[in-house]
């Protein structure tokens, strides 16, 4: 049986040490992106000196697929984000290989790209390496047409920022400015504080309203669906229940398979039935098709509550990738939260820098 939730966790002034510990890894994302970043125009000029332009893109390791999203709508050459060890065999001379080695590694890319690097290189690949220098994809990356981003936090976020904003400067994708993507994150945290209560607090409101709940996660572009899978990932992570992202189509059968709220019942007698929440991460994307306005008529007509997470005020200026940071850091957060209020995050445990 989950344990029971209890929202007086949540505004505790000493803080258990492992809520504390995961709720200061997600404020401190922003100081990690500027760490990580903080040689970009030595490593854009460097970028512009080795690199060519590439007939096509591979991108390997984690947040490979986030790197993907960001560059399709804009790359100029054909580019796949790549989830296996082995490079695939298309992959030449006129080819770039972008990758990202970090400590964490994520569900989807669990494996270090050392392979993937050594074999690029043997192929005479170009490629653009993020990478703690001590690893040993650093040394497999050496050569005249590759370009090595050094980095020190281990956060594959950072990495990702950081690759993206000089691929960006050389004109494979669009312009990212790693300042804006880590005030955007700053911006977050701050309205997530553990110091701000329940009222005013959008993610421990958040996380009260999933304690009970079953949730279904919905983003309609492209990023905001990554950032509903984050979200996804996190809340299993951090309450042990089921969490569902996917597509309008998917949802449907859920919600209209749910039955309508009892009002007569009685919750210490029949018991609390756990009922499904839509989560909509709403980036201000348009949705041509009207998937949103269906799912959440589906909702009203089945009884079934809708939430939103979307760009607070301030935000939105920051592009694509700040976009994405703040509708996955305040999914994060109000995972971190639900953890903490079901007494998950009661003593101290080794996480690495992906949790929650």
């Amino acid at each position: 049986m989950s344990p029971a939730f209890d929202d007086s966790r949540l505004e505790q002034q000493t803080l258990p040490p492992a809520a504390e510990q995961t709720l200061r890894r997600l404020a401190s994302t922003g100081a990690r992106i500027r760490t990580d970043t903080g040689d970009l125009e030595a490593w854009c000029a460097e970028a512009a000196a080795r690199l060519e332009r590439p007939r096509g893109v591979l991108v390997v390791g984690p947040e490979a697929r986030l790197i993907r999203s960001v560059l399709e709508p804009q790359c100029p050459v054909p580019m796949v984000a790549w989830p296996l060890d082995r490079v695939p065999a298309w992959v030449g001379p006129l080819d770039l290989v972008v990758a990202l080695d970090s400590r964490a590694q994520t569900a989807e890319e669990p494996h270090s790209c050392l392979d993937a690097v050594a074999e690029a290189r043997r192929r005479g690949a170009a490629v653009l390496l993020a990478s703690e220098t001590a690893s040993p994809a650093w040394a497999a990356a050496g050569g005249r047409s590759s370009v090595r981003l050094p980095m020190t936090t281990g956060d594959p976020m950072a990495a990702a920022v950081a690759v993206l904003a000089v691929l960006g400067r050389i004109g494979i994708g669009p312009t990212v400015i790693p300042e804006q993507v880590a005030r955007a994150a700053d911006m977050v945290a701050e309205a997530a504080s553990p110091h701000r209560d329940l009222a005013l607090n959008p993610a421990k409101d958040m996380a009260c309203a999933l304690a009970d709940a079953d949730p279904l996660l919905w983003g309609g572009s492209v990023l905001a669906a990554r950032a509903s899978r984050r979200f996804a990932e996190s809340l299993r992570q951090a309450s042990g229940r089921s969490a569902l992202s996917a597509d309008a189509e998917a949802l449907m059968p859920v919600i209209t398979a749910t039955e309508p709220r009892d009002p007569f019942a009685d919750p210490e007698i029949d018991g609390a039935a756990d009922r499904p929440v839509l989560v909509v991460m709403d980036d201000g994307a348009p949705d041509p098709l009207g998937s949103r306005d269906r799912l959440e008529a589906a909702c009203r007509s089945r009884d079934v509550a809708v939430r939103t997470i979307g760009l607070p005020m301030g935000t939105g200026e920051e592009g694509p990738v700040g976009t994405y940071v703040t509708l996955m850091l305040q999914g994060r957060f109000a995972a971190a939260y639900l953890g903490l209020g079901l007494g998950r995050l009661d003593r101290s445990e080794e996480r690495g820098p992906g949790e929650y």
